[in-house]
This record gives structure tokens, sequence and C-alpha cells, in this order.
């Protein structure tokens, strides 16, 4: 096990390096620099500027430089904040950005596996259909509609919700919170309806009904924890998922987390701090995946047994 959790570990570093690669190639490979849209700056302070933040030098040479301060920790200075660094702007928005998606990850969690669990224990029943249907609803309707609507019916029409901002104020969560976690309660319902009629199917199952053991206990002790296995094992890319979605959200209810400063940093070309989320949501991303392998991994032994990890 710890074998493999290394060898995932070393994987880490070649991928964090295509991504910064990548987005380096891609941010310069965009139309116009970081201060074109300086109105009083004359070519010569442009020209300044591009010196001051060696924008001037060879493709090759800024991705070495970067580099070679990123693996020390420093990202570098933000273009769009003067006086500010992208390690600073992204410690003031993290705590943010992880509590939203822990809020969605649990209200997911929570609604997905209870409802998809009502449903595996009626299926063909009003119970596993009304669910269901729901279900695919909210896995068609993306953020970017479903945010806006909530704010219109929740905080205009009806006034009840606060409609931006992220503060110490339970009434701030909940849209973000909903907007978020919605499609993916949608997924974890599906997902824990799958398992569950696939476990309740096997013979030992039915050996615990014969035996006489009531349906509650056959159903929490027995059949629940290979049930929502499928579960645990998307969790990773959820997580991967709702950090992404993160971006739509920080910007509809203008909360103050990565996600919006990655999505300000593009419009103003904000070359470091798009290098510098994007290097700490893929390193985001494979932890929580790895996470995920290891907690399935101890919930389903055959797993571990045949390397799942890999």
């Amino acid at each position: 096990m710890i074998q493999l959790i290394l060898k995932r570990l070393f994987t880490y570093i070649p991928v964090l390096l295509v991504v910064v690669i990548i987005t380096f190639l891609m941010i310069h490979a965009a139309p116009g620099g970081p201060f074109d849209a300086e109105r009083v700056a004359s070519p010569e302070i442009i020209e300044k500027l591009n010196e001051a933040y060696n924008l001037d030098k060879p493709i090759h040479v800024q991705i070495y430089n970067y580099l070679f301060n990123a693996i020390q920790g420093d990202f570098g200075p933000s273009f769009k904040y003067p006086g500010r660094t992208v390690t600073e702007l992204i410690m003031s928005g993290l705590p943010t950005t992880i509590e939203l998606a822990i809020y969605s990850i649990l209200f997911a969690i929570f609604l997905g596996v209870i409802s998809g669990l009502v449903a595996s224990l009626n299926p063909g029943k009003i119970l596993d259909i009304v669910p269901m249907s729901i279900s695919l609803l909210g896995i068609c309707i993306p953020s970017i509609i479903l945010g806006p609507v909530l704010v219109l019916i929740f905080g205009i029409w009806y006034e009840v919700l606060p409609v931006y901002g992220w503060g110490d104020n339970p009434g701030d969560k909940i849209l973000p919170t909903i907007t978020l976690g919605t499609a993916y309660a949608a997924i974890f319902a599906r997902l824990t309806r799958g398992g569950m009629l696939e476990i309740l199917g096997q013979d030992y199952i039915r050996t615990a009904r014969a035996k006489g053991l009531s349906e509650i206990r056959i159903v929490v002790v027995h059949a629940l924890r290979g049930g929502i296995l499928p579960v645990i094992s998307f969790l990773g890319p959820a997580i991967a998922g709702l950090l992404a979605g993160s971006f739509v959200v920080e910007t509809i209810f203008q909360i103050n987390g990565i996600g919006r400063f990655y999505v300000q940093a593009a419009f103003n070309r904000d070359y470091t701090m798009i290098l510098g989320t994007s290097i700490l949501f893929t390193f985001m991303t494979l932890t929580f995946v790895l996470i995920s392998d290891i907690v399935a991994s101890f919930l389903n032994p055959t797993l571990r047994d045949s390397g799942g990890l890999e």
C-alpha cells in the first residue's frame, strides 16, 4: 500500500510540470499582454514593465525561472495587484474556497446517499421514480444556470436569502452550496442506488433475510458499506469538479475565493496568478483523488489486494 501511494506521489511531478508548460504556452499564445489594458502607459513604460517582470526573455527561460522559483514556494508577484504576491492572494482566498467545497460535498453526500438509498429500497415504485427523475434534472442543469435562477427566486422575488458574499451569516452559504453541490448530489444518488441494488442482490443478503434479520440491520450493517463504495470512489473526481465549479459559483455570488481570483486573472491576463492557481488546483485534484482511492481500497479489500491504486 505504501509503495503504491509513493508511486502515485511521484507521478505528481511530471503532471505538474506538464500543467505549468501547457498553461505557460497557452497564456503567452493569447493575443495581447498583461499591461496592454493600461491606457495611460506609453510603449516605453510597457517595455520597462515587461523587462521588470522578465516577460522580455525567451519563453523557455521564463518557464525555467518560474519553475525554479515555484519549487521554493515563490509563485511571483501579481500583475493585477501591485505589491502583493500570488502566494498571498492564494492564501487569502484558499480558506473560503475550501469551506465552500466542504459545505457542497457534505450537502451532496447527505442528499445524494439518502435519495439513492430510498430509491434502492423501493425499486420501480414512486419513491424510486421521483428521486431518480429529479436527479436526472439535477445533472442536466449546470451551475451557471442554476445559480442565477436561485438568485432570482430566493434573492429577488422572495428576498429570503442573501445573494452575494460568504460571511459568518449561515444564510450566506445556502445558495452557493446548493448551486455547487446539486449536480453531485444527483450523481451520488444514482451511484448509491446502483451500488445498493447490486449489493442487495447478493447471496449473503438473501441469507441474512432468511435468518430473520431486520431489514434495517441488513441495510445498515451489511449492505450500506458496499453500496456506497461507488460514491467513495467518485469522491476524488467530485471534489475536483467542485473546485473547478467554484470558478462559476464564486463569480455569481461574488465570493472572494481562489476561483474568483482565477477568473479575474484570466480577464486581466495576470500570468502569474493563472499559473499559481492552476498548479494549486492540479495538486489539490491529484491529492483528493489519491485520498478517495485509499479510502475505497480500505472499504473494499479486493481492490486493495489487486493493487487498485495503480
